[in-house]
């Protein structure tokens, strides 16, 4: 029993909410006898729990004026976060005691409390229970805590010790999870209680496969031994093509346009040479191939260690992949480089000039421009001076001649020289597309399409494109001493030609370059001519026709056999099996042809291979558009950074040099290196892709994905390196 005394209506105003920072007033201890209050007796209960801080507010204000204010509240903030079971989000809570009196304030604080959704904990009445209470909670919190601390402790010990198996796990369930998908692709037979699976593999490893079934039969202890037989399909095998390090970038270069068909002519043994090739005619700069050739080298030479670092770097793994490739793009332009005696745009002159020259010191003076004489005979002077030359007899051993550099007619002599030889390079590599085409003719047994496609295109090919390379030879060997200027125009004579004007060689007043080169020119020309139509004619209408006529033939033949009595006439195979490998096939079911899809399909095929020579055949002009872009961009940093340094004497000088070499080092590299190099190399693809392959090269084939390990490994780290 205790005394509760209640506070006079001045000391507390009862029809006064409490403010979130107060305390509802209650004096629960005997009052004093001279104390104006009140005494009422009665039980004493109290309620405790916690409830989120940001509802204590609201719940203060309602005991208030539920409880009309015969409450008392007590709580404080518990200063760590604590965490939500349901959500998992660290909350703030505060704890909090209820004191009150009788069983109705208690029944309406404990409805308040589970509406505002405030934890209770039960609490003993006497103190001694309290006490009691109080300790065995203290003695579970020690345990709990000891038993988080061994807990803690054992979870690092097995965590540790799982770190340094869980990459063998990894593998093992990589594999293990390989496997049962490629299980999962077999067949099973019930009856005879065994898994089948039809695969392909390469001819030449059958004896590795049944070496290890061999093996996998013994390791497994099952007496049925597995059985490897081939069968009978008419499905196109994949195409398999085996690389190397070496060879692999250049195979992928091929696959990036299409996927061979089986067993058609795989273009990536010829890339190995003809890709870096034409990269270098573009590029063509010893300097520049110089710094290339070193990155290249340190890949390759340090390819074991950068492979190991594994590197999720897109860029890095693009430009590592190829390094094979970079370094024949490096070593082939130091040779182009040579040819074009180009050296960071400058020339070097390795083996003295065969340009002499006998002007005197008084003509070189009042003369700007003179021109000097490679040739035996004498030079014509100012004023039509005969001087006589010096001249030692032969060409400069190889490439340009390094006098050439500072003559003013450089560029126009170079970029004659260039063009002509893209025109030379461009033919030769379409003339060996159109002959490889012949190997996919004869392995795909289609005779016809020798005559009616292979023939007539290498008869059009070389009828013009071909005769054009063999006057540019002629050209260069024909009008290379003092006729050079009076030599016929090539462009001239190709319009001449197709247009058949030809002009009076009698008539003394046409110019040089109108004049024939041989006097059997005009009676060759007109033939050719008329080669290159009737070609493109049997290119348009000789496999129509004959494909007409054929299955014309076998309709005829089999209307026959249909009315004659006798027994069944068994077709032959090769009336219904079409050869394998995909886009070489002839039309497939021959009771569906058509006569004029088949037309316009030629119809388009000889249009695209006649123009196309002519379109093909002037890109390969971009081999010298390039060579000349890169030349005279090396040109412009020699002359508008690099030239500062050495215009100027001195100690002066040498800080100049040094000033200037960074900022020229950086833009060879950045400009002429990666941009340049970049281009060259797109420029490089893009005539393999069109202008060669084109030729002989379909690409509609399906890759043979073997069953490997080490690529099943590969994709997953891949994929977790995404992930992350």
């Amino acid at each position: 029993m205790v005394q509760i005394g209640v506070p006079q209506l001045e000391d507390y105003e009862l029809n006064r909410e409490p403010s979130a920072n107060s305390e509802m007033q209650l004096v629960s201890s005997s009052l004093d006898a001279s104390g104006p209050t009140r005494a009422v007796e009665g039980h004493f209960g109290f309620v405790s729990g916690v409830i989120l801080r940001e509802r204590l507010s609201s719940f203060e204000r309602v005991l208030w004026r539920a409880c009309r204010g015969n409450i008392y509240l007590k709580f404080a903030d518990i200063d760590t976060p604590l965490e939500d079971p349901v959500t998992g989000d660290q909350v703030n809570k505060c704890v909090f005691i209820i004191l009150f009196q009788g069983e109705q304030l208690k029944s309406r604080v404990k409805k308040i409390c589970e509406g505002f959704r405030a934890t209770l904990y039960p609490c003993p009445d006497s103190p001694a229970e309290r006490r009691e209470m109080a300790i065995g909670v203290m003695t579970r919190i020690e345990d709990l805590n000891i038993v988080l601390s061994q807990t803690q402790d054992h979870r690092h010990r097995v965590l540790v010790a799982a770190a340094k198996n869980i990459n063998v796990w990894f593998v093992k369930v990589q594999k293990i999870k390989a496997i049962y998908h490629a299980l999962n692709l077999f067949n099973l037979d019930v009856t005879r209680k065994c898994l089948i699976a039809e695969c392909w593999f390469p001819a030449d490893e059958v004896e590795r496969v049944n070496g290890a079934l061999r093996r996998g039969t013994e390791k497994s202890g099952i007496d049925a031994p597995s059985i490897l037989s081939q069968t009978v399909t008419m499905a196109n095998p994949p195409t398999y093509n085996r690389t190397n390090k070496f060879t692999s970038a250049f195979q992928s270069l091929v696959d990036a346009y299409g996927v061979a068909s089986y067993r058609e002519v795989n273009p990536a043994p010829f890339t190995i040479i003809s890709f870096p090739f034409l990269f270098a005619v573009m590029f063509g700069d010893t300097g520049h191939a110089m710094l290339m050739l070193v990155f290249a080298a340190w890949m390759v030479i340090k390819e074991k260690s950068l492979l190991a670092q594994k590197s999720t770097n897109e860029i890095w793994n693009t430009f590592f992949g190829g390094r094979y490739i970079i370094l024949l793009m490096a070593l082939f332009s130091i040779y182009t480089g040579l040819i074009y005696n180009d050296f960071y745009s400058k020339s070097v002159n390795l083996f003295g000039t065969a340009w002499h020259s006998n002007y005197t010191k008084d003509v070189l003076v009042a003369n700007k421009q003179l021109q000097m004489c490679p040739n035996k005979n004498n030079c014509v002077g100012p004023n039509n001076k005969v001087i006589p030359t010096n001249y030692r007899g032969y060409p400069y051993p190889l490439g340009m001649d390094p006098i050439w550099m500072i003559s003013v007619n450089m560029i126009t002599y170079s970029n004659s020289f260039k063009m002509k030889m893209s025109v030379i390079i461009g033919v030769c590599q379409m003339l060996f597309g159109v002959i490889l085409s012949i190997f996919n003719h004869r392995y795909f047994k289609q005779p016809l399409n020798v005559f009616a496609e292979f023939i007539p295109q290498l008869i059009f090919l070389n009828g013009i494109f071909g005769y054009l390379c063999v006057l540019i030879i002629a050209k260069w060997i024909s009008w290379a001493g003092d006729d050079a200027a009076c030599a016929p125009s090539l462009l001239l004579g190709l319009i001449n030609m197709f247009l058949f004007k030809y002009v009076d060689e009698k008539d003394s007043s046409i110019s040089c370059s109108q004049k024939l080169m041989f006097p059997a020119q005009k009676s060759l020309q007109t033939a050719l001519v008329f080669l290159a139509v009737i070609s493109a004619l049997v290119l348009l209408l000789l496999k129509p026709l004959v494909l007409n006529y054929q299955h014309k033939k076998k309709l005829r033949q089999a209307a026959t056999a249909s009315q004659q009595p006798g027994p069944c006439i068994e077709s032959s195979a090769e009336d219904h099996l079409t050869p394998s490998g995909g886009g070489h096939g002839e039309k497939g079911d021959e009771d569906e042809f058509d006569f004029g899809e088949m037309f316009v399909h030629q119809c388009i095929h000889t249009i695209e291979f006649c123009l196309g020579c002519v379109s093909h055949t002037a890109s390969y002009l971009r081999l010298w558009a390039l060579s000349l872009a890169h030349g005279q961009l090396s040109e412009v940093l020699w002359t508008m950074i690099l030239r500062m340094g050495f215009s100027v004497n001195g100690l002066f000088g040498s800080v100049m040099i040094f000033a200037v070499f960074a900022p020229w080092l950086m833009l060879t590299i950045g400009i002429l290196l990666v941009m340049e190099g970049l281009s060259a190399f797109l420029h490089t693809l893009r005539l393999h892709w069109v202008e060669f392959q084109s030729k002989f090269y379909i690409g509609d084939g399906e890759a043979f994905i073997p069953f490997s390990f080490d690529d099943i490994l590969d994709q997953a780290e891949a994929s977790n390196h995404e992930v992350r």
